[in-house]
């Protein structure tokens, strides 16, 4: 069996049902679980049609590089979103959602041959996917903590000269998970810089990008960022997917887009690993892409939660309202383990435990007494777990 495979940790939810194990959720409740990032809300009718509508696609093999079509509408909403002129023939390449792309994407690019073990840097907290691809590809992960006291900004100043020289690989998650943090111009130009100095790449994961809450100031994305600069795509490739932005989770579909040389190896690492996106999903994919108003009314039910529910949080845990995304960070009066397994026995909420999405690293485990909450569900479920976390901490 491959050795690195025993490296790899369970994963948060695997974690949490342990923690959870002899637990009775207190029957007077129903259960609202807050704890998964997937989307509650209702998919749009449009896209179930146009996926029912692309099953005769289902007679043909798809080509890995999919549809020009499909292709086509993603460079039409990278332009409309970020003012970006990609090439649909090489500097777009559709995944079946971020996550399979975001872990297969390291085996492209780490080099084991340059005479030392490879370095991979990620975020602290960090969705784990990145240190699963760090060990599978080879290479060891780096954590670099994202503290609220630091406003969540990396502290470039915790690797050495060393370790930064054998560093291949930057995963950059924008708008944050799970403290929603969304990287600023100069915060790009910064790590742009440390790649133009060590020659790594960088992997920017913006599956939250169009979740944000104000209208005149979206989130800026790492090729946004780029071209504002003046610099061109080299060593840098953004991640996206419609499951959050579309709410179809379940459709497993995403894009990779930017430095062309990078994508031209990549796919054809795809091409043997056998991953390209059912053709019904693709023209379903075509239409959500090419239409704005259903993301719009997703952004203004998210925008209605946050409004209601974070100030309540606020009163009894330390968080505020997030730059985006659909998490509240919420620092905890007790151990954040202790705080979900109690939230859970007493008023049936189900919370994940911070120190499960993070390492420790500079002698911190930055994500132990916080709690994510994830305001998936619907207002009123939302309201309602609000008020019994509310009751909850006021005990503690």
């Amino acid at each position: 069996m491959n050795p690195h495979l025993a490296q790899l940790q369970p994963y948060p939810f695997e974690k949490l049902r342990a923690l959870f194990a002899g637990v009775t959720p207190n029957p007077q409740y129903k259960e609202i679980k807050l704890s998964i990032g997937e989307p509650q809300h209702a998919t749009p009718a449009f896209i179930m049609e146009a996926l029912a509508g692309g099953l005769k696609g289902l007679a043909n093999y798809p080509t890995t590089q999919g549809m020009p079509v499909l292709r086509q509408a993603i460079a039409g909403w990278c332009q409309r979103r970020y003012g970006l002129e990609l090439n649909p023939e090489t500097e777009i390449l559709p995944v079946n959602g971020s996550r399979e792309a975001l872990f297969s994407f390291a085996q492209t690019v780490i080099d084991p041959s340059r005479g030392h073990v490879p370095l991979i840097v990620s975020p602290n907290p960090f969705y784990q996917i990145y240190e699963g691809a760090a060990y599978l590809s080879g290479a060891e992960p780096r954590f670099l903590n994202n503290l609220p006291e630091n406003g969540f900004a990396f502290d470039y100043s915790a690797l050495s000269e060393e370790e930064w020289s054998r560093v291949q690989l930057f995963y950059v998650c924008s708008p944050g998970n799970p403290t929603g943090k969304v990287l600023s111009l100069d915060d790009w130009k910064q790590l742009f810089a440390l790649s133009d100095k060590y020659g790594f790449v960088i992997a920017s994961d913006e599956c939250y990008s169009e979740i944000y809450f104000d209208e005149a100031n979206p989130p800026i994305g790492g090729l946004q960022a780029a071209r504002l600069l003046g610099r061109s795509n080299e060593r840098l490739v953004m991640f996206s997917s419609l499951s959050k932005r579309s709410n179809v989770p379940g459709m497993r579909s995403g894009f990779v887009a930017g430095d062309a040389a990078i994508l031209k190896k990549y796919l054809l690492f795809r091409t043997y690993q056998g991953c390209a996106m059912s053709p019904p999903v693709q023209t379903a994919s075509v239409a959500a892409w090419n239409d704005e108003a259903h993301v719009l009314d997703n952004r203004n039910q998210y925008r209605e939660k946050f409004a209601a529910c974070t100030p309540l949080v606020s009163e009894v845990l330390g968080t505020g309202m997030p730059d985006a995304s659909f998490y509240l960070w919420a620092r905890t009066p007790i151990a954040d383990t202790e705080f979900a397994r109690g939230l859970l026995e007493h008023y049936n909420v189900v919370v994940l435990p911070g120190s499960f999405l993070a390492r420790e690293a500079q002698g911190v485990n930055p994500g132990a007494n916080f709690v994510r909450i994830a305001l998936v569900a619907s207002l009123a479920e939302c309201l309602e777990a609000t008020q019994r976390i509310r009751q909850f901490a006021q005990q503690l």
